[in-house]
């Protein structure tokens, strides 16, 4: 139905709009008033702005005021509009300049100068042009908006001097890095001081500001120049201020990522912290992209967590499980850095200033750490240690370069655990980062002590996550093929592995886990685990870590011989379980180890497989959901079945004496009721 004109008169629809539109430029010019004046850089600008701001208010008050001002042209509507416009830039800016970083606004200085002086002569042309006369304002509130007006017509580009000589120093700091020239402590005390960067807490915020900036960034100049930034923030921090650790006050922190307890999901399976890109690998397994990206170059063509082949190297974002990640992050009020906190910021290297930063980083903290009398004295500096080597590889190439690993050697006694468990968590945690690159793994398997300080720690380390980040390490060191070999021949990785995933906390019992599913890649190593008790381990986890327990039984079902087979007989009802309610990816593993378990075992373990009610339906459904080589393996098995039920061969190789199964079973079983 049409709408007559009549309902809604022009001129009241005009008046409405006007009235609401001066409202708001009201509330608009007292929010900027209400602004606090730019402390360290932009200070005159900031309050140039307020305090015309402030008498624009005056200006719109009076307006609401006048009864005769009710009612505006459409060209005194148009002025406003612009004018509101103009002043929720100036407020936009403003607030973008007191929350943002305070080095990148000082080298942006000129630029966000300029905008200010733009924004002013903006405002100038728009009371250039107001009507006066058709709003009839009192001649004090006429003279006041002449005044303003003047003022903005003779602003200049305004940089502060002290500013302009501050962003020289830093420049100048730079350069003296690029060239290796350790800067001068005092002047770059002086200059953090100036920028409000006086203490560790404000420097670590400095960072992570600098970080989100490159975000921001669209050219590839000025992510170089902020990764520059962040280099020589992060040396002063250290030079300077010294480990947060050391400096207990009064004020509120954020939380560290080693007082939080970070979702099993939410950890890469490789480098056991908290992911920042997942990524989805060929047989659906989720990592973090840097870790995976360095497993693979690393010439692994195989799932770092199932063992399983890569069918190719394709890496799919998870946005899901990245979006849950952050949000959790934001609850937990911890920063959720994203590729800006590595090594490269969206594809921008490492800038030479930057790399030169990090060296002296970490010669001035292993320089201190070597020379530290104490304990106490030296836990601040491995805490430092443990937060840079998570920040890129140039940084733990650095470390490692420096010494350090010998002398982090000396904090991983049971001596240093029962007096500063911290120190020894930070310190086994700094080896575990180091050890992500291949060279550290060598360095760290030729330094004398290295590798029986992590099993030290794993055996008796003094906290749970320090066992769990040894786990971990011993993980990560068996990337390589002949330090798999070695670990595999040492009884006590083998011994604290399985007891650290028969006793420990969750997140402890997936590192223990994951470093056994390495070892049991060595054919050798197998026999060694099924006499550790491997098998009766993963009898114990399975119901609670299923993905994790039947990829290690495959494994060594897989490489083991007849003492492995028997073990995993008497787990057959717990493997049809999972193969009926389990995760594809479970699933898929569990029937794998059927079809393994049948195959060596012959007709006596068919049969008893063959017991399991419903047995063939449940392959049917892994046949008809399941992954690719889930499916797969499920025909297999069900083939497997009926083959047996006809009386025909099982199509089995290296099948063993079943009737040595049985026996071997009932007197595996007879120990077992013995012993409880």
């Amino acid at each position: 139905m049409a709408v007559s004109p009549q309902v809604f008169p022009p001129r009241k629809r005009r008046q409405l709009a006007g009235m609401n539109l001066v409202q708001s430029l009201l509330s608009l010019s007292q929010e900027i008033s209400s602004l606090k004046p730019l402390q360290c850089l932009l200070k005159r600008n900031s309050l140039s702005v307020i305090n015309k701001s402030k008498l624009l208010s005056i200006l719109f008050e009076e307006l609401l005021r006048n009864p005769v001002s009710n009612s505006f042209s459409p060209s005194t509507i148009l002025c406003f509009e612009e004018m509101y416009l103009v002043l929720q830039r100036i407020k936009t800016l403003m607030e973008d300049c007191s929350s943002g970083t305070k080095m990148w606004l000082l080298m942006q200085i000129q630029v966000l100068a300029n905008s200010f002086h733009e924004l002013t002569l903006e405002l100038s042309t728009l009371l250039d042009i107001f009507p006066f006369k058709e709003v009839e304002l009192s001649q004090d509130i006429e003279e006041l908006v002449v005044l303003v007006t003047k003022q903005c017509s003779q602003s200049k580009p305004l940089v502060d001097p002290r500013d302009e000589f501050l962003r020289r120093q830093v420049l100048a700091m730079l350069d003296r890095i690029e060239k290796e020239i350790v800067p001068d402590h005092l002047k770059l005390k002086e200059v953090l001081e100036d920028l409000g960067l006086r203490d560790n807490s404000s420097c670590r915020e400095e960072i992570e500001s600098l970080q989100e900036e490159i975000q921001n960034r669209n050219d590839e100049k000025s992510k170089s120049d902020i990764v520059s930034l962040i280099g020589l923030v992060r040396y002063a921090n250290c030079v300077l201020f010294g480990s947060s650790t050391t400096r207990q006050s009064g004020h509120r922190r954020r939380k560290s990522m080693s007082e939080l307890t970070v979702p099993a999901d939410f950890r890469c399976p490789i480098s056991l912290e908290l992911m920042r890109d997942p990524v989805v690998v060929a047989t659906g397994q989720t990592y973090d992209r840097e870790s995976i990206n360095q497993w693979i170059e690393s010439g692994h063509s195989t799932c770092p967590k199932t063992g399983q082949t890569l069918t190719h190297c394709n890496l799919i974002p998870n946005r899901a499980l990245r979006n849950l990640i952050a949000l959790w992050c934001r609850q937990q009020g911890i920063p959720f850095e994203t590729l800006a906190s590595k090594e490269k910021f969206n594809g921008v290297k490492a800038t030479k200033a930057a790399f030169e930063a990090t060296k002296m980083t970490v010669s001035f903290l292993v320089n201190k750490l070597s020379d530290s009398q104490s304990m106490e004295a030296a836990a601040g500096v491995v805490y430092d240690l443990r937060a840079l080597s998570k920040t890129d590889s140039d940084s733990r190439a650095c470390i490692a370069e420096a010494g350090a690993i010998p002398i982090l050697v000396r904090y991983l006694g049971s001596g240093v655990g029962s007096q500063q468990p911290n120190l020894q968590v930070n310190a086994v945690t700094t080896i575990l980062n180091i050890s992500i690159s291949e060279v550290n793994k060598t360095r760290i398997m030729e330094t004398d002590g290295a590798l029986n300080g992590v099993i030290e720690v794993l055996r008796s380390g003094a906290t749970w996550e320090a066992k769990g980040n040894a786990a971990a390490t011993i993980f990560s060191l068996s990337g390589v093929h002949a330090y798999r070999k070695s670990l595999g021949r040492k009884k006590r990785v083998i011994k604290g592995l399985i007891d650290l995933v028969k006793d420990g906390p969750t997140g402890s019992q997936r590192d223990a886990l994951v470093a056994i599913l390495n070892l049991a890649g060595d054919r050798d190593t197998v026999g060694r685990l099924v006499e550790g008790g491997v098998i009766e381990m993963v009898s114990r986890v399975i119901d609670e870590l299923p993905e994790e327990a039947v990829a290690i039984l495959e494994a060594v079902v897989r490489r083991g011989g007849l003492a492995a087979t028997v073990s995993a007989f008497n787990m057959i009802r717990k493997l049809c379980v999972i193969l009926r309610e389990g995760s594809n990816n479970a699933r898929e593993s569990t029937a794998a180890t059927l079809v393994m378990i049948c195959r060596k075992g012959g007709s006596e373990v068919v049969m008893e497989l063959v017991k399991i009610p419903g047995i063939e339906r449940i392959i049917w459904e892994v046949m008809g959901s399941g992954t690719m080589r889930g499916r797969r393996k499920a025909a297999s098995l069900l083939r497997i079945l009926r083959r047996w039920a006809a009386g025909l061969d099982l199509d089995t190789n290296n099948v063993v004496d079943s009737s040595s199964i049985m026996a071997m079973s009932v007197s595996n079983t007879s120990t077992t009721v013995l012993s409880a």
